[in-house]
């Protein structure tokens, strides 16, 4: 298993808006667009190559997204954009959104949202793309954009009704309710609270864990989970066999099992 500790290298630059870092088996990605690291086009282009890249790279296994600072994880995108009320920006920009949390969602290893402050319409889309969320004690939750005359168009009112259920959806998108980090942990929103400023080493501490996991077991296991949102469980029960069966061609599993048998730890490869 290799750990979390800051024998770190930097990847090329080339994603606007977003900084990215390697850690052992783990990438950081944060936010940057300061002050409320909204999102744009090239933003959201640069993180749906980004996550290809990372699924490209069979090294890493999980992923940690948040914001740079205290305030804010991502206030969503800015409304000046949608000023002047041109339809075809409209369109562009929703396009974008789409391709850039739905490639989060896919991405093949566990994804982590460290909620650092304001998750915000696009910026909470961002985080309920990912597979778990930690928000500190301070963060606010929220799918405003109904408030604008406008409503979420990158997943939100898909995945927040999968995660939390339809009542506390509503109460968020059709009411503008907001969250915070203690309501969040009750409804599910969030899976834990961490202190202020602490939520990027606990998200680190759980993709650490992940290290000890089969990666390729990991998305095979992530496919079948996701599957249970749009199929009924019956339905999936033969793919979740045949995954089983699949796993036999590859090298992690026969690591996976010859480690278990000579009680030492796995060297997994990806493959």
């Amino acid at each position: 298993m290799t750990d979390s500790t800051p024998t770190t290298s930097a990847t090329p630059d080339g994603y606007a808006g977003l900084r990215v870092e390697k850690r052992g088996h783990t990438a950081i990605v944060t936010l940057t667009n300061p002050p409320a690291h909204t999102w744009t086009a090239d933003s959201l282009s640069a993180l749906t190559r980004l996550v290809g890249d990372l699924d490209a790279d069979r090294d890493i296994y999980a992923l940690v997204i948040t914001g740079d600072g205290e305030k804010f994880f991502s206030a969503g995108a800015d409304l000046k954009l949608f000023a002047d009320g041109d339809k075809g920006r409209a369109a562009t920009m929703a396009k974008r959104f789409g391709e850039a949390f739905e490639a989060l969602a896919g991405f093949r290893g566990v994804s982590i949202a460290a909620i650092n402050g304001y998750a915000m319409g696009g910026g909470l889309e961002c985080a309920l793309a990912c597979d778990l969320r930690i928000a500190e004690s301070h963060a606010v939750m929220a799918l405003p954009e109904a408030t604008v005359g406008l409503l979420p168009c990158a997943g939100g009112t898909q995945w927040l009704s999968w995660t939390v259920g339809e009542s506390w959806a509503k109460r968020m998108v059709l009411l503008g309710e907001r969250v915070d980090a203690e309501t969040a942990l009750r409804i599910g929103l969030a899976d834990e609270i961490a202190a202020k400023g602490e939520s990027l080493a606990k998200a680190l501490q759980w993709a650490e864990r992940v290290q000890a996991q089969s990666p390729t077991s990991v998305a095979a296991c992530k496919q079948l989970i996701q599957g249970a949102r749009h199929a009924a469980p019956w339905s999936r029960l033969p793919a979740e066999r045949e995954a089983f069966v699949a796993l036999f061609d590859t090298e992690d599993q026969r690591e996976g099992v010859q480690a278990f048998l000579g009680k030492r730890s796995p060297q997994w490869r990806n493959r």
